[in-house]
């Protein structure tokens, strides 16, 4: 697998939990990420809630290799999100010229 240190993904483990996360380091079997987000459907649509609840949040979080069935680069908008959700830093939203 490869990951890029400093990047944001998303994650589906075995257990079928989907995860976001900004990954830090990477090893021969675990990745090293920080503040991992689950992703759940809620009645509002997407929402994201921490993965360890009683987890230091200041602290990062090894994730055995073998448990990633699928990664991927994670959506622009989700990726906002998860900064401002672990940062408090908002993205304003892109400008867009509206024609007609």
């Amino acid at each position: 697998m490869n990951f890029e240190s400093g990047e944001i993904y998303t994650l589906k483990l075995v257990s079928g939990e989907e995860i976001t996360c900004k990954i830090f380091n990477r090893f021969a079997d675990s990745i090293e990420v920080t503040q991992p987000i689950s992703m759940v459907l809620g009645p509002q649509g997407l929402q994201m809630m921490p993965s360890l609840f009683s987890a230091n949040q200041d602290r990062n979080v090894h994730i055995n290799t073998a448990t990633i069935v699928m990664q991927a680069e994670t959506r622009e908008d989700v990726k906002a999100k998860y900064i401002e959700a672990t940062t408090g830093i908002a993205t304003p939203p892109a400008k867009q010229i509206i024609t007609g």
